[in-house]
C-alpha cells in the first residue's frame, strides 16, 4: 500500500537545510543548556532526529506556557502547529500565525523560525518522521486539552490529573526516544526495546516531575500555572490561592513531600531504564545519564528546601556540581555498578570532588 502523499514531502533546497541546521544548533543552548550538552553525544541521523524532536516539543511548550494569549487561541495555535508536521504550506505560514505570542526571548525566537525546525523534520527518514510526528501530536493534543480545560491558568486538581499531565508533556518524550533508540541503534534490538518500553514513560516523567517541583514558584508567578493538586494542598489546610503564602509554608511543604517521593520512585525507575540500555550503545547512555544525575541532585536539595514555595524562589544545583557530574557521569557509563554507586553518592550530598592539581 502506498504511503499518503503528505508523508513523502518534496526535498528542501540544500541551502535551506544548511540554514535550518545552523539555526537549530545556535538556538539550542538558549532553550536548554542541559539538553545542549547531552545532544552532543548522539551521532548522525539519531542525533538529528532527537534534536528536531526536542525543538518541536519546545515550540509546543512555548505556546502552552504563554498566559497572555487567550486559551482558545493557544489551543488553535497548538492544532495549527500539529498540522505543520505533514503540511509544508502550513509549516511555512506558522511563524506569522504565532507572531503574537509572549514569553522568553529564546523560546520566541524558536517559534518565529519554526519553519526551519520543520525543514529538519522533513529531512528525517520516513519511518522516523512518522514516529516523531505521532508523539509530538500526542503531546500537543494533551497540552491543548489542559489549556482549554483551565482558561484562567492551569490548576491541577487531583493526583490522577497530575499524572495525566505529566504523561502528555513528558511520558510521551520517553516513548519517542525509546522508539528512536530501536530505530537507529543496532544495540537496541527487539528484546532490549521491549524491556526499555516498560519503563520509558517513567524515564520521561521523572525529569518532568523534578522540574515541576523546583519551579513551583516560577510557574505560579510567571506562567500562571499550578501543578501541585488542589486536593493534596487542601488535605494540609492550604490551597492554590495560598501556595506561596509564608503563613502556609509548612502546610504547602507537607503536600509537596508526597510529590518528592513520587519523583524519587520515578527517578529510580529512570535509572533502571538507563541500566537496561546496552553498554555498547554508549552514546545513548551518555545522552540519558546527565539529565538523570542533575535531576537526582536537584531532588536531593528539594527534600530539605522551602525556596520553591516562596515568591521568587527556586532550587538549583551549583555549577561546580554540574561540572563534576558531567565528568564522573561519563566516566561511569560502562559500568552499571559504577552508575549505581554514583547515584547513591549524589542522593546523599552534593557531588563536588576536589579537583586534582595539574
Amino acid at each position: 500500500m502506498a504511503r499518503p502523499a503528505e508523508l513523502v514531502p518534496a526535498a528542501d533546497a540544500p541551502a535551506r537545510i544548511r540554514e535550518a541546521e545552523r539555526f537549530a544548533h545556535a538556538i539550542l543552548p538558549g532553550v536548554s543548556r542541559t539538553f545542549a550538552i547531552s545532544i552532543r553525544f548522539l551521532p548522525g541521523t539519531l542525533g538529528r532526529a532527537v534534536l528536531t524532536s526536542y525543538l518541536l516539543c519546545r515550540i509546543a511548550d512555548t505556546i502552552e506556557d504563554d498566559g497572555t494569549t487567550p486559551p482558545e487561541r493557544r489551543g488553535e495555535l497548538l492544532e495549527e502547529f500539529l498540522r505543520t508536521l505533514d503540511d509544508r504550506e502550513a509549516a511555512d505560514a506558522f511563524p506569522a500565525q504565532a507572531a503574537g505570542l509572549r514569553g522568553d526571548a529564546a523560546h520566541l525566537d524558536l517559534v518565529r523560525r519554526a519553519d526551519l525546525v520543520l525543514v529538519l523534520h522533513r529531512t528525517l527518514p520516513t519511518r522516523t518522521r512518522e514516529r516523531v510526528a505521532h508523539w509530538v501530536r500526542e503531546m500537543g493534543r494533551g497540552m491543548a486539552k489542559f489549556v482549554r480545560n483551565y482558561p484562567g491558568g492551569i490548576r491541577i486538581q487531583t493526583l490522577a490529573e497530575y499524572k495525566e499531565y505529566c504523561y502528555y508533556v513528558a511520558g510521551t518524550v520517553g516513548c519517542l526516544l525509546t522508539e528512536l533508540w530501536h530505530e537507529h541503534a543496532r544495540a537496541v534490538g527487539k528484546r532490549e526495546f521491549e524491556r526499555l518500553w516498560a519503563k520509558c514513560q517513567a524515564f520521561g516523567e521523572a525529569l518532568q516531575t523534578v522540574n515541576i517541583l523546583k519551579d513551583i514558584a516560577w510557574d505560579a508567578q510567571h506562567e500562571n500555572s499550578i501543578y501541585i493538586p488542589a486536593h493534596d494542598l487542601a488535605a494540609q489546610g492550604s490551597g492554590h490561592d495560598t501556595l506561596l503564602s509564608p503563613a502556609h509554608l509548612e502546610q504547602n511543604h507537607k503536600a509537596v513531600v508526597h510529590f518528592i517521593e513520587l519523583a524519587r520512585t520515578d527517578l529510580d525507575d529512570a535509572l533502571e531504564y538507563i541500566l537496561l540500555i546496552p553498554r555498547r550503545a554508549i552514546a545513548i547512555r551518555a545522552f540519558c545519564v546527565l539529565p538523570l544525575l542533575f535531576a537526582y541532585a536537584t531532588l536531593r536539595d528539594l527534600t530539605t528546601s522551602r525556596a520553591m514555595l516562596t515568591v521568587g524562589g527556586q532550587v538549583k544545583i551549583s555549577r561546580r556540581e554540574v561540572r563534576s557530574l558531567m565528568v564522573f557521569g561519563v566516566l561511569a557509563l560502562l559500568s552499571n555498578r559504577a552508575l549505581r554507586r554514583l547515584v547513591g553518592r549524589v542522593k546523599r550530598r552534593p557531588f563536588t570532588p576536589v579537583p586534582v592539581a595539574g
